[in-house]
């Protein structure tokens, strides 16, 4: 029933009739929970990250649009499913967000000095963590990176960190001597080895916290260089009229420095 939607002119109407439709006529939507869109939501955020590199690193931006609307369907779906069990609905989705953002902008949208900001944006602090019984509450479950990231800020806001770089840095030196201390025993224990392994990545997070360098959006640029640049060796190896197999690894590690020669970042 197509036309049932198409006959709204309201950019919300539609997307709220198009949600009470399928969760009515199509079997794979009305089967669908809260529990079941979890995993449907993180792969949309995660391809809305990708269509966001390439509107940065192309000017393509018909990609960025699609995610976006898959991304906010995701939204309309779970308002759907709290409707029906008369929580809430899309509509006070939206509205409560409004309401958020405007009493979180009063210089904005009231007569609010800078100072009053500041309070303002305490006292949301303050009543947030009253609703607390530790600081590591309320952490959403994010990739493990922007986990680790979220906790390290939290302990900082109580005073729990290093004061300087050095501290820092001296502690992944002590997470990779570590590591290899596991690594180098006669008998390997490679849950050890794995345990080592996650400290010495929660402390190299913390290195870019300090840098103010967000360690998702880092790793996902060096996924793509590397990408990029292995696709090169591919091509320069498929042109030697030999296999990647069949190249030394210095043969390759040379193609890898003429790829990156020709880039400009």
């Amino acid at each position: 029933m197509p036309h049932r939607v198409r006959d709204l002119t309201n950019p919300f109407d539609r997307l709220d009739t198009l949600m009470k439709i399928l969760r009515v006529e199509c079997d794979w939507d009305k089967k669908q929970t809260l529990a079941s869109l979890r995993k449907y939501t993180l792969e949309e955020t995660h391809e809305v990250l990708e269509a966001i590199e390439k509107a940065i690193n192309t000017d393509e931006w018909d990609d960025l649009k699609s995610e976006l609307g898959d991304a906010l369907i995701q939204i309309a779906f779970y308002a759907r499913i709290a409707d029906e069990q008369d929580k809430f609905n899309l509509e006070d989705v939206f509205n409560t967000l409004i309401e958020k953002m405007i009493y979180r902008h009063p210089h904005v949208f009231a007569d609010a000095t800078p100072d009053d900001v500041v309070k303002q944006w305490e006292s949301l602090k303050d009543v947030e963590y009253s609703e607390r019984k530790s600081l590591m509450d309320g952490i959403p479950p994010m990739s493990a990176l922007s986990v680790a990231t979220k906790q390290q800020q939290r302990a900082a806001r109580v005073g729990f960190d290093w004061p300087d770089l050095q501290g820092v840095t001296d502690k992944i030196h002590e997470e990779i001597d570590e590591v290899l201390h596991e690594v180098n025993q006669p008998e390997q224990d490679q849950a050890k080895v794995q345990s080592e392994m996650g400290d010495l990545l929660f402390a190299v997070v913390n290195l870019a916290r300090h840098l103010k360098v967000d360690p998702e959006q880092a790793l996902r640029q060096a996924n793509l260089k590397f990408e990029r640049r292995f696709r090169g060796v591919e091509q320069l190896a498929s042109e030697s009229g030999k296999s990647m197999e069949e190249h030394t690894l210095m043969e390759l590690d040379a193609y890898w420095d003429q790829v990156k020669a020709t880039e400009t970042r």
